[in-house]
């Protein structure tokens, strides 16, 4: 029989049966390398709890002794801290959803990843629980309540966290949440309720319409994903027995069309907040703003900062994209070193105003989502040093709440992480032990108390952000032992994006970054300062953001978040319009990354991109 011309193949179909061909074939094994409980034997029961540990359950979910048992057992013997336990009865989509975020054979070893389990059980040590303030009396929690611990407690045991399915455990037959309960558990875990119950809608939509339009190949796509919970999770190989799996097949389309309407009419809600925090959140940004944003600015500069020469232009001039907070901003370039700073820059008023509910506060858990997706940069960062070096200290300045230093003891795993910054986030990364010592404040007002005591100190992205660049290096020329190394990671200025792109181009930064220098100034500047460059990198050191990053700031602009504090208060235009712009940018979104993806490619192959890599050696005096 000749096979159909490529023209007719439903290509459509073919893809989405392949997509979930693989997805439930990608589900069924990672089920299967989710350890289970072992049994306790009956003679268990009644024993005293395991000191050190204790049991955060759900309401309704009645561990009995030997379950707690059992898994304190396995903890103990696998080195956890944090498990959480799987009800033997977790319902199918549960079950489906928690396998589509985890690959168990990697939880563990991603440190930076992100908390996840079922929201009925986890166990955790005590001292855990005091290190992340949690305290483990009280009321019972519900599922989204326990998703968030889960969350947060896997911050403070980053390489001892872990999933095992618990055969004695039983959650009740709690179904799939929807409306309010599956928004809230959704937020509880980071991920956007709108966003995704939308992509739920638009996937159902797209398979009945290839059901209905492209014959058996269409069917079969239609068939699978209703087949896929049964499946996944039927039959005698599974260690799961989700509570009603037939009925849950059965109906799946229709469960599925009703949770997602519920839930994007949900997300439609906004997630409760803390009203009075809020409001007191609000009127300090009024009363900050009642005097004008020109005070948040110094007189203009008429000389570079780095050369001293008078030839300056306008690169750019821009709003606040990233807060859409009052206030516009310029960025000069100087002829003749190529310099380029913010002029004028903001005074130290300013920096606290703009960088207020960024990183910590309103932004705090947006930031940390974005600098945990970071891994292969923070290892790449962490790996530049290897043909060079085995240190035993290393200080990084800027660390934030310790993003890098966690990830790079995968590589550095007997070398002692410091870290240093202006924010309270350092003190949060001491206490979750992602560095040893946490120093608060200004890095050149440390320079003499910690001279001479490191062997590597690094500054990633911190350079730009700082007011006196080139007091930075000289701090770190005195903290620095001879022979020590200086690792720097800064954006590119003189990358092609910044010119095609514009205002738009994201690692302007405004008004956060307040220098950006070419890679032959920094070269130059270490010289004078006694070091050897003994590498640079410029396309492994590209960051993938620039299309991405453009849609992001040109979305905020055309609709800032109408709950901002520091803006005139929502309302429901501004919502509608939030929406509306929100809505219309996923697909411009989707283009951005797939451009992010051919550009990143093109830049590690021509070592060129938007940032660069220096690293420098301290010369013996």
């Amino acid at each position: 029989m000749t096979p159909p011309p490529l023209s007719r193949v439903p290509w459509t179909s073919v893809l989405l049966l392949a997509a979930l061909g693989a997805g439930t074939v990608r589900a069924r094994r990672r089920l299967r390398a989710i350890p289970v409980l072992p049994v306790t034997p009956p003679a268990a029961a009644g024993v005293p709890r395991a000191a050190g540990w204790r049991l955060l359950t759900a309401r309704g979910v009645e561990p009995d002794p030997a379950t707690f048992l059992a898994a304190c057992a396995y903890a103990e013997g696998e080195g956890l801290r944090v498990l959480d336990l799987l009800p033997v009865d977790l319902a199918a989509e549960r079950a489906l959803g928690l396998l589509r975020l985890v690959d168990p054979v990697r939880y563990r070893q991603d440190r930076l990843g992100e908390g996840r389990g079922a929201g009925f059980a986890v166990l955790v040590t005590e001292e855990v629980l005091a290190r992340a303030g949690v305290d483990p009396g009280g009321p019972r929690r519900d599922p989204a309540e326990l998703l968030a611990l889960t969350r947060r407690l896997k911050e403070y045991a980053a390489d001892a966290t872990g999933l095992a399915i618990a055969p004695g455990l039983r959650c009740g037959g709690a179904g799939e949440p929807g409306g309010p309960a599956r928004a809230a558990e959704l937020r509880a875990q980071g991920l956007p309720p709108g966003a995704l119950a939308a992509a739920q809608l638009g996937g159902l939509a797209l398979l009945a319409g290839v059901a209905v339009r492209q014959g058996r190949w269409g069917a079969a796509a239609a068939g699978l994903y209703w087949l896929q919970p049964y499946l996944v999770l039927g039959g005698p190989g599974s260690a799961l027995r989700p509570a009603g799996l037939g009925r849950a097949t059965a109906a799946r389309p229709v469960r599925s069309l009703g949770a997602g309407l519920r839930t994007a009419a949900a997300a439609g809600r906004d997630a409760p907040a803390d009203g009075a925090a809020e409001a007191a959140r609000a009127a300090a940004y009024r009363a900050d703003l009642a005097a004008g944003t020109g005070r948040f600015l110094e007189p203009r500069r008429t000389a570079c900062p780095w050369c001293g020469s008078g030839r300056l232009t306008v690169q750019v001039r821009v709003p606040d994209l990233l807060q859409g907070k009052p206030g516009r901003f310029t960025l000069e370039r100087c002829g003749a070193c190529r310099h380029v700073f913010q002029n004028p820059r903001l005074t130290p008023e300013g920096l606290d105003f703009y960088y207020r509910d960024f990183y910590d506060g309103r932004g705090g858990e947006g930031a940390g989502t974005v600098f945990g997706r970071l891994g292969a940069a923070y290892r790449g960062r962490a790996e530049m040093l290897l043909p060079h070096a085995d240190p035993a200290s290393w200080l990084d300045v800027g660390t934030g709440h310790g993003h890098f230093c966690n990830a790079a003891r995968d590589v550095w795993p007997r070398t002692r992480f410091d870290g240093l910054d202006m924010g309270d986030g350092v003190r949060e990364a001491e206490r979750r032990g992602w560095v040893e010592t946490g120093y608060l404040g200004q890095f050149p007002e440390f320079a003499s108390k910690l001279a001479g005591q490191y062997e590597v100190v690094s500054m990633y992205h911190y350079l730009e952000h700082t007011r006196e660049p080139l007091a930075e290096l000289d701090a770190a020329a005195t903290v620095l032992a001879p022979g020590g190394f200086l690792a720097i990671e800064l954006p590119d200025p003189q990358s092609r994006m910044a010119r095609l792109l514009g205002p738009l181009w994201l690692p302007w930064f405004q008004p956060q970054h307040q220098h950006l220098m070419p890679a032959a100034n920094l070269r130059e500047a270490l010289a004078d300062r006694g070091f050897t460059v003994v590498a640079e990198e410029h396309g492994p050191a590209h960051q993938g953001n620039d299309f991405f990053g453009a849609v992001a700031l040109a979305a905020t602009r055309l609709a800032p978040d109408p709950d901002r504090p520091w803006g005139p208060g929502p309302t429901p235009r501004a919502r509608l319009l939030a929406h509306a712009v929100r809505g219309a940018a996923l697909p411009s979104f989707a283009a951005a990354a797939v451009l992010d993806t051919l550009r990143t490619v093109a830049a590690r192959r021509t070592d060129g991109g938007n940032a660069y890599r220096m690293l420098a050696r301290k010369d013996a005096p």
